[in-house]
């Protein structure tokens, strides 16, 4: 599998000389889930942060009512990890899925932080994906307190309508915290 999507997207965020980038790359290896396969089930540490270079990985949670909760969606070239655990070191409240045939190029947490010791700049490169996790959060926590379901919808279309375009109603309805029967209400209307 070709780390040509990884070595451009990690060149958009940081300036890295060949050899740091060569270098960078060597820690990350390639894996092959299939549609539907767990990739950290919740109640095991998260030791990978996945880059994905074709598919879509889901960060999904189960509620206390058995209903599935779908934190973040990554398609092509985007980072996705449990992050809380990645960082802890303790168990994943979350687990991480593949929704369709997907290829992604992972780097364990060990490498991830050897990196942070040896190649400075791989720093910036962290402080960079930890401040979009934060702002994307926040964004996502505010719309459930500030919006309605068929704002957070409409929202939805216009930021990132691949969601919508690729995944199950289950899945999106889940993502937006609603019902799959107001899903397809507000999608009959809008």
């Amino acid at each position: 599998m070709s780390k040509t999507q990884l070595a451009h997207y990690i060149r958009t965020i940081i300036s890295v000389s060949e050899k740091e980038l060569d270098y960078i790359l060597a820690y990350f290896h390639p894996l092959k889930p299939v549609k539907n396969e767990i990739l950290i089930p919740s109640g095991q540490v998260n030791q990978r942060m996945f880059f994905i270079n074709k598919g879509c990985l889901r960060i999904f949670f189960i509620q206390p009512d058995g209903q599935e909760a779908t934190r973040y969606l990554a398609f092509e070239n985007k980072f996705a990890t449990a992050l809380s655990s990645f960082i802890t070191e303790e168990p994943s409240l979350e687990s991480i899925q593949a929704l369709e045939h997907t290829e992604v190029l992972y780097i364990s947490r060990t490498d991830f932080y050897h990196l942070l010791e040896h190649i400075p700049v791989w720093e910036k490169f962290y402080r960079s994906y930890l401040e979009r996790a934060y702002v994307h959060n926040t964004q996502r926590l505010m719309s459930f307190v500030t919006m309605t379901a068929k704002e957070r919808y409409k929202q939805l279309l216009e930021e990132n309508p691949i969601i919508v375009q690729r995944l199950p109603n289950k899945v999106v309805a889940s993502y937006l915290n609603l019902s799959q029967e107001t899903l397809s209400r507000l999608k009959s209307k809008v």
